[in-house]
């Protein structure tokens, strides 16, 4: 149960910390574009935004199928 607590921790430190450096990293972008959902538009983001959480939640996505797996 203590090592389930620990990748946890890390997972979420390391989510953290890359959303962290993807708000630092994406100040100076000039290039927005808007996301077409299926009900609406979105604001105007930046693409590197736009891959940087896609990235982010594809980790996060990965950790949870990761946990709920017996090992």
């Amino acid at each position: 149960m203590k090592i389930y607590i620990k990748k946890i921790f890390f997972n979420a430190a390391l989510n953290m910390t890359l959303f962290l450096l993807l708000i630092i990293g994406i100040q100076n972008s000039s290039k927005s574009h808007n996301i077409n959902l299926i009900i609406r538009e979105t604001i105007k983001l930046p693409t590197g935004f736009i891959v940087g959480i896609s990235f982010i939640s594809g980790s996060i996505t990965g950790s949870l199928v990761n946990f709920s797996s017996k090992e």
